[in-house]
């Protein structure tokens, strides 16, 4: 028996489980490329829009004007989703990526131009609805890329590293926006340095190595643009989550009053802006990091329920005060809260979905995230200019609890869903769902073993 210490993993009882890694991610070598390029990219997004959301406010002092910035980036992605989808599905997702990014920067540098020269607002809208077209292609391109790069077992912690990622450059990005405004005068610099952040990131893209797509046949045909609509519709949970996420941010999204609330209640100037732009990624930042080193969601359903409530709630604290800090903090709480449903809803989309319609279901997942950030920064302007901002945010979060309640009752699959990767049933004994992990574990252990033998380049 004294060989016994030397048995394979796989020899081992099935009842010890592998222990958490919550680095699973960051070891792998392309992932960390990905990441590197997405932040990047991320950060720049974020100096830009929050560069935009100032200029206007400062030349126009009008909400209604404000939150239609907002919609200009939405319509395109709403407009272009389907057709989108479907050719990054049949395309190289790679390629893709990269040219959007570069577009961002092409988009960003128009900005400058026009910003420098103090040309009209309608320019300013044009290059917005441009921005959104660009977007309309990126987001699912990256959204389907990703599940290619590393072993599926480890998507569920990419995801968490991705999203604390994301929040960082989101925290970076306002400050050093609201800093450069603040010493140069003008946000014609934060949309040059955009420019070079995106188009470094396209560079970037271009030395990925994903894995080549599993096709069922030809790449699709624009008939076939709305077939992920109709994977969502079947698969409730994700059309629960989509919804949950949609109106909730919908209603409760405030981030476009903040130049008002900055001006106007909080009297704080750029870097308040700044500041407060940077609040809720602080939150979902620190949220992140505890999801990664944690194990997978054991009630995802519930804990997304819970999630937006209480970000639902931290809008109405945020809607009342009149103080910075009480404010930064109730953003802050906000962004970690919302950053469990976030997380929870991407690997929701990508696990429940075949890799031939990852495209068209990301860009649908998209329209999604477009009408309930930039749709909701309309919906909180239009409300703002005939009731002022205190009644827009507080009636707002108010609409979230009630999204939360309607959700909770129309989809029970969502509320009942346990675990992400594995079964969601809320139903079945102890028993099986032990049999249903071993048996996802073996899988994953397969996969491991395969994407080791490739190599990134497979």
């Amino acid at each position: 028996m004294a060989d016994e210490p030397n048995r394979s993993p796989r020899s081992q009882p099935e009842e010890a489980l592998p222990k958490h890694d919550p680095f699973a991610a960051i070891r792998d070598p392309n992932y960390r490329f990905f990441a590197g390029a997405f932040v990047a990219s991320s950060m720049g997004l974020q100096m830009l829009s929050t560069a935009v959301g100032w200029e206007i406010w400062e030349r126009t002092e009008n909400a209604l004007i404000l939150g239609a910035t907002g919609l200009a980036r939405a319509l395109p992605v709403i407009a272009l989703t389907l057709p989108a989808g479907t050719i990054v599905d049949g395309g190289d997702r790679k390629k893709i990526l990269a040219t959007t990014q570069v577009g961002f920067g092409l988009v960003a540098l128009a900005l400058a131009a026009t910003s420098a020269a103090t040309a009209p607002i309608w320019l300013f809208f044009v290059l917005l609805l441009a921005s959104g077209c660009v977007r309309s292609f990126n987001a699912p391109a990256r959204g389907a890329l990703l599940p290619s790069l590393l072993p599926m077992s480890r998507f569920e912690n990419a995801i968490a590293w991705q999203s604390g990622l994301f929040q960082f450059a989101a925290v970076a990005g306002p400050l050093v926006a609201g800093w450069l405004i603040a010493k140069s005068g003008g946000a014609w610099i934060v949309y040059l340095g955009t420019a070079v952040l995106c188009i470094a990131a396209g560079i970037a893209a271009l030395f990925l190595k994903p894995r080549p797509v599993e096709r069922t046949g030809a790449p699709p045909r624009l008939r076939e643009m709305f077939d992920g609509l109709h994977h969502i519709w079947r698969e409730k949970t994700i059309l629960g989550a989509l919804t949950l996420d949609m109106l909730a941010v919908l209603f409760g999204g405030a981030t476009a009053l903040l130049p008002m609330y900055a001006t106007e209640i909080l009297d704080c100037g750029p870097l308040g802006l700044g500041a407060l732009r940077a609040a809720p990624y602080v939150g979902a930042f620190l949220m992140a990091v505890w999801l990664a080193a944690r194990p997978g969601f054991r009630h995802a359903g519930r804990a997304m329920l819970l999630s937006v409530a209480a970000f639902g709630a931290c809008m109405i604290v945020f809607g009342l005060s009149t103080s910075l800090w009480l404010s930064l903090i109730a953003l802050a709480v906000g962004g970690a809260v919302d950053n469990i449903s976030v997380v929870i809803r991407h690997v929701l989309v990508q696990i429940k979905t075949p890799d031939q319609l990852r495209g068209r279901t990301t860009a649908v997942n998209s329209v999604f995230i477009e009408c309930s950030n930039e749709l909701g920064a309309f919906e909180s302007g239009l409300v703002a200019a005939y009731f002022g901002p205190i009644v827009s945010v507080v009636s707002g979060g108010l609409g979230t609890l009630g999204v939360v309640a309607f959700v909770a009752l129309a989809f029970p699959a969502l509320r009942r869903m346990k675990t992400l990767i594995g079964p969601t049933e809320s139903a079945g004994t102890e028993d099986s769902q032990k049999e249903a992990m071993r048996r996802n574990i073996r899988e994953a252990e397969a996969e491991e073993e395969e994407h080791r033998r490739l190599g990134p380049e497979g």
